[in-house]
């Protein structure tokens, strides 16, 4: 699963299947706020990037409903790593759950709520 933005962002798939996900994202100064720490929207992207492919895992299409995060902590290092795993698979919609950890600790929980195109 490539694309620019996912490459533009650093992210890279490790796991995706059985409607889970692993991603990771190098933290580079490109994805740095005025504070030089990692930029909500760079973990968003993440998030949701992660959730998706876990969406898609199923071997159905998928686009983002709605979505929801929580920043728990700055996110420190250089990689971020996102764990996505599946909450509700319906016939038309499913929610997933996606937690982000630096390379000590949780810093950000979402929830995401896909539509099946097919």
């Amino acid at each position: 699963m490539n694309n620019g933005f996912i490459e533009n962002n650093n992210y890279e798939t490790i796991k995706c299947e059985n409607g889970t996900s692993i991603l990771t994202a190098k933290i580079t100064e490109t994805s740095l706020n005025p504070y030089g720490v990692a930029h909500g929207g760079f973990i968003f992207g993440l998030a949701d990037t992660a959730a998706g492919a876990a969406a898609m895992s199923t071997g159905r299409k998928a686009m983002t409903v709605s979505a929801d995060i929580d920043y728990l902590h700055s996110a420190k290092g250089n990689v971020l790593r996102a764990e996505a795993e599946s909450i509700k698979d319906g016939k038309t919609i499913s929610v997933y759950e996606v937690s982000i950890y630096d390379e000590t600790r949780l810093v950000a929980k979402g929830s995401f709520t896909y539509f099946y195109l097919d």
